[in-house]
């Protein structure tokens, strides 16, 4: 017996076991998704070292550059890079004036809300790549279900849903598309045209968007977000603000007592020279010069220094150390620190045996000795009247603090208060907003024109908002997601290992040796069913490019057009949703919707058996098959 005749089924038998444990793990997160790719990784690559895949010209068809290949793969080079534009899109504030422009035109009314994200989720992946797509409209999807007071978990998967579904109605909408369309014309046959399936894929993304309206949230778990679980909701900070020359705030007049054009913030007291106002307030408006004490929660204080971040300065005392400073720094040092980029926002908790306790900001100089200003106190006992410069600290007091992300860091080790880690957020930057806008927007313009590859586009506008200061280097390598990284990576070598070994064409076979005698449209039906369940195992590019000759040799052996069934491969392909892994966009949506694997499971088979049964139904009338 040859031994490449036993050797080839050793190899499969160990890939299709090593699939299944893959699956297993991930199902019942037994152990960590990180641990699981990597050790799936060490596996390929060790089992393929000593049983080397040869192929018919001698050479090793699964080396360590293939099995390796994941970690530079353009997809992946993509996703992170999209990830980083994402963020500074974030950070200039540009998506929330997109979420406030929803909520305006839907009324506020959540239903209303999500029907209309979802539908321009779909009619832009009709177009573009999927994944900038997807990773334009998280932030405004987390900005929308926090104004609504919904868990982000409930919503979240369905952006991802929504661009694959969107994507399956144009050539362009997806790389899978055109893929199949590639090999049609490799394989001579006539190539798709732009919009060949536009009808039959607009009647699978009509069936699937009433499915994520109105069942999949039910689905979801209402889960908190993962770095949201620590945040304390209805904390008020006491803080105040200076009301400058041009301010917003100048000529505002109370109502009743309270100031209407400040919501969610309550007015303690107004300095105005030596004289204190207090509530309630009746014929009191706003002048240039006065300070006004407040007390806000940590979003209210935010939305207030948009725009306007000089509002929050504190009242503290320039002495020797900031003129030495100013005259010894230039250019983005010598800024004000709320003018500064790159700066985050965080609590600090005053210890017990602290030596600042008893004393003022003024009098310890905390901005000084920690280049960090101070924007608010927090004292649980009760709510205080006075400005926070003059303030005397006890233990337990929490300031909310703002600063560059290192000297926010190097109070880890300060013994005077504890960093709350879970608190630090990067503080919106607005004055970048349309130097950010243009960025994305150049970057999505050269990727759906066709001048660059969204690879390359993608990279290129990263290193922009980098270079131009929208976000700082240490802060775009913190956008990039491990999890994500190790997870593509391994999804890419499994599909590499299935298709050297010959493992997807085995079960290509099986099916069809299983379905003879069958109709055509049960043949069809089939044939889409087990794609789709594959497409959740394999990427969808891998399971795309091995059926698509199948589809045409199929058509030929029914003597029926091949259109219907490359028609098919590109919908069952595109069909990734019981799976993180199956396509890239459910990994994008995992962190901010904490998900787990099963939530894909439960959520994403019946999605896929509700497309599977609406084109097995229609596809059948619209290309005209026979019954027999």
């Amino acid at each position: 017996m040859n031994p490449a005749d036993f050797l080839a089924p050793f190899q499969m038998g160990f890939l299709f076991i090593v699939v299944v444990v893959v699956l297993a793990l991930l199902a019942t997160e037994a152990v960590s998704i990180e641990l699981t790719s990597l050790t799936t990784i060490a596996l390929l690559v060790l089992f393929f070292h000593f049983f080397p895949v040869v192929g018919p010209d001698g050479n090793d068809r699964l080396d360590l550059r293939q099995l390796f290949s994941g970690f530079a793969n353009p997809a992946l080079i993509a996703v992170l890079a999209l990830l980083v534009l994402g963020e500074g899109l974030t950070r200039t504030g540009v998506l929330d004036l997109a979420a406030n422009a929803v909520i305006h035109w839907t009324k506020s009314n959540p239903f209303f809300a999500v029907t209309l994200m979802l539908l321009v989720v779909m009619a832009f992946s009709a177009v573009l790549n999927n994944i900038p797509v997807v990773v334009l409209f998280i932030p405004i999807m987390q900005s929308l279900t926090k104004r609504f007071r919904q868990s982000p978990s409930r919503y979240m998967m369905l952006l991802s849903y929504a661009s694959v579904l969107g994507g399956m109605t144009t050539l362009i909408g997806s790389s899978t598309n055109l893929l199949v369309s590639l090999e049609l014309d490799d394989l001579g046959e006539e190539a798709f045209g732009f919009f060949d399936f536009t009808v039959p894929g607009l009647m699978m993304a009509t069936c699937g968007l009433v499915y994520l309206l109105l069942v999949a949230p039910r689905l979801l778990p209402d889960r908190p977000a993962e770095q949201g679980g620590h945040e304390e909701q209805g904390r008020h900070f006491v803080a105040q603000v200076s009301v400058t020359e041009g301010s917003r705030l100048v000529g505002l007049t109370p109502v009743g007592g309270i100031f209407p054009a400040l919501p969610d913030i309550t007015i303690l007291m107004i300095q105005r020279g030596e004289r204190a106002v207090l509530p309630p307030f009746e014929d009191v408006v706003l002048e240039v010069n006065d300070l006004v004490v407040i007390a806000a929660t940590r979003s209210a204080l935010s939305a207030l220094g948009q725009g306007e971040p000089e509002l929050l300065h504190p009242e503290l005392v320039a002495g020797a150390y900031d003129l030495q400073t100013a005259a010894d720094t230039s250019g983005e040092e010598r800024k004000a620190p709320w003018l500064a980029g790159g700066q985050v926002q965080a609590e600090v908790m005053v210890r017990p045996d602290s030596q600042i306790v008893g004393h003022t900001l003024e009098e310890v100089g905390f901005r000084y000795k920690h280049h960090c200003i101070v924007l608010g106190i927090e004292r649980r006992s009760r709510m205080l009247r006075e400005r926070i410069t003059r303030i005397p600290l006890k233990d337990g007091d929490v300031l909310l603090i703002q600063g560059r992300p290192e000297d926010v860091d190097r109070l880890r080790g300060e013994r005077s208060v504890v960093l709350m880690e879970w608190s630090r957020q990067p503080l919106v930057t607005p004055q970048h907003q349309r130097s950010a806008a243009i960025i994305f927007l150049g970057v999505i313009a050269a990727s759906a024109s066709g001048l660059l590859p969204i690879a390359l586009a993608a990279f290129c506008g990263a290193t922009a908002m980098i270079a131009t200061r929208i976000l700082s280097l240490g802060d775009a390598l913190r956008v990039l997601d491990r999890k994500i990284v190790l997870t593509i990576a391994m999804a890419l070598a499994l599909g590499a290992a299935m298709q050297a070994t010959g493992g997807a064409q085995f079960l290509a076979d099986s099916m069809m040796a299983a379905l003879s005698g069958a109709t055509p449209a049960q043949i069809l039906s089939a044939f889409f069913l087990l794609l789709a369940l594959l497409s959740n195992l394999l990427s969808t590019k891998a399971t795309a490019v091995l059926f698509t000759p199948i589809a045409v040799d199929l058509a030929y052996a029914l003597n029926l057009p091949v259109e219907p069934f490359a028609v098919a491969v590109i919908f069952a392909s595109n069909c990734s949703f019981a799976s993180p892994i199956g396509y890239q966009t459910n990994l994008v949506v995992m962190t901010p919707g904490n998900y787990r694997f099963m939530d894909f499971v439960r959520v994403g088979l019946p999605l896929i058996l509700l497309v599977w049964i609406a084109f097995s139904l229609f596809a059948p009338w619209y290309y005209d098959l026979p019954s027999q």
